[in-house]
């Protein structure tokens, strides 16, 4: 049954999450935008890339937001539904255009321009959120992109989370520090208050670093089991690790053969890895399908296009040979 039937015979998929999902546009033939005559029309964005991937992972997942009433809103529209995502609570509005990104690879570092001021998902509040959608759902999962984008938006995080935690819904919260949306000083309070609401605590270990204000491994360890729930630390030295209040377990990656484009690497790893908690997985079990899908995806170009099926990621746990012809 595909999501959207669930959602209208009254049903929620059992994750959702929201946020701000921009048109992107990137250059042909590896040369900067200022040089590039053709530019390739994609669209991205932290909470859709891991809606999209856990649909392809054959989850159960919804997507939210507010998109410009423009042919970029609807060309995301269609796009997000057409990979199975429930789009049932996303709005098409005309009170504000789609944002826009480009992004360019220039010499190995990858450089990304933002046109998102007052866009359409810039004006989400508290008061777009429907608390019967999220009510019915086993997980809800945000970034701190969302609270980043304006007053508003921040609010409707947390009024989610909120909802979320008064059904008994778990929260799934990766900090996605933006330092182009809001400066440090600004994040740290609204992400560090968002971390302790979450179940699930999702950071990258360079952003604990500056949310803490500490390089000091020790420390931030002592950090997290502050928190009541289970911090999942990515970007460690080849690993990924599992902090609880009692042990720290090292999760090894998957080499990736060839990195194409590695921007979606961490939002592939959060979709691998709440699939993983979906078919009940523990959690170790759950970060190696998502260190797995997270380097499957940096082989590819694109935000969400490298998201491999379940079947894929299968085949690589059981070291199925690929044939060719």
């Amino acid at each position: 049954m595909s999501a959207n039937t669930q959602t209208q015979q009254g049903t929620s998929p059992e994750i959702l999450t929201f946020g701000e999902t921009m048109a992107l546009l990137m250059p042909s033939g590896g040369k900067g935008l200022e040089y590039s005559s053709e530019l390739h029309s994609l669209f991205g964005g932290a909470e859709s890339n891991v809606a999209i991937g856990i649909s392809r992972l054959g989850g159960s997942v919804g997507w939210f937001g507010r998109l410009g009433k423009d042919p970029l809103g609807r060309m995301i529209f269609k796009k997000i539904r057409g990979e199975g995502v429930d789009v049932s609570r996303a709005e098409l509005t005309a009170e504000a255009p789609t944002g826009l990104m480009m992004r360019e690879v220039l010499m190995g570092k990858t450089s990304v321009y933002y046109y998102r001021k007052n866009s359409a998902a810039s004006r989400m509040g508290a008061q777009h959120l429907d608390e019967s959608y999220i009510a019915g759902a086993k997980l809800l999962h945000l970034t701190g992109i969302t609270p980043a984008l304006s007053e508003s938006c921040r609010e409707a995080a947390f009024e989610a989370v909120r909802l979320a935690r008064k059904h008994g819904v778990k929260v799934s919260f990766d900090p996605n520090l933006r330092l182009k949306l809001w400066s440090i000083e600004e994040a740290r309070p609204v992400l560090l208050e968002l971390a302790k609401l979450a179940d699930i605590f999702l950071p990258g270990l360079d952003e604990l670093k500056l949310l803490y204000q500490t390089e000091d491994w020790d420390t931030i360890v002592a950090e997290l089991r502050k928190l009541p729930g289970v911090s999942i630390v990515k970007g460690g030295d080849n690993e990924t690790y599992v902090v609880t209040q009692d042990e720290i377990t090292a999760v090894p990656y998957f080499k990736a053969e060839h990195v194409v484009d590695t921007v979606g690497a961490g939002d592939g790893f959060c979709a691998g890895f709440l699939v993983g908690v979906q078919k009940g997985l523990s959690y170790p079990e759950a970060v190696r399908i998502g260190n797995l899908v997270g380097s499957m995806i940096v082989q590819t170009e694109g935000d969400w296009e490298g998201a491999p099926t379940w079947e894929q990621v299968d085949a690589v746990l059981n070291d199925v040979k690929h044939i060719e012809r």
